[in-house]
């Protein structure tokens, strides 16, 4: 008995947005350098730097990029990316990475005003 044919279910879409707004507003974070980073390093089938069409990295202006996905990809490993990029450049003890909604992750810097404040009143 012929197996019946199997449709081919679209491959669902990803789409994450990271938010540099904030330390770009404060010139100590260079998108251009960020994008280039992620193009680099983001794996498609085990290989990095060949995203071909299944990986689209896209700069909104100056504050956001959205990576947009054809293949499984997750929401964690742009993190633990962002988090290595801010490593690299050493803005990783000043710039924290936030997940402000589903899709969304935000650089956002850590609130050290708060702590100055702990410190004076004891």
């Amino acid at each position: 008995m012929p197996k019946a044919a199997t449709a081919k279910v679209p491959a669902a879409k990803h789409k994450f947005v990271i938010d540099y707004s904030r330390p770009a507003n404060d010139g100590v974070f260079d998108g251009a350098a960020f994008e280039k980073f992620l193009h680099d390093r983001i794996k498609v089938d085990g290989k990095t730097g060949q995203l071909g069409d299944n990986v689209k990295i896209h700069r909104d202006g100056e504050t956001k990029i959205t990576v947009t996905s054809n293949i499984p990809l997750s929401k964690r490993y742009l993190k633990y990316l962002t988090k290595k990029f801010l490593k690299k450049n050493t803005l990783r003890d000043w710039i924290r990475v936030v997940a402000s909604s589903k899709d969304v992750y935000q650089l956002r810097f850590y609130n050290i005003q708060s702590a100055d404040d702990e410190e004076e009143e004891e």
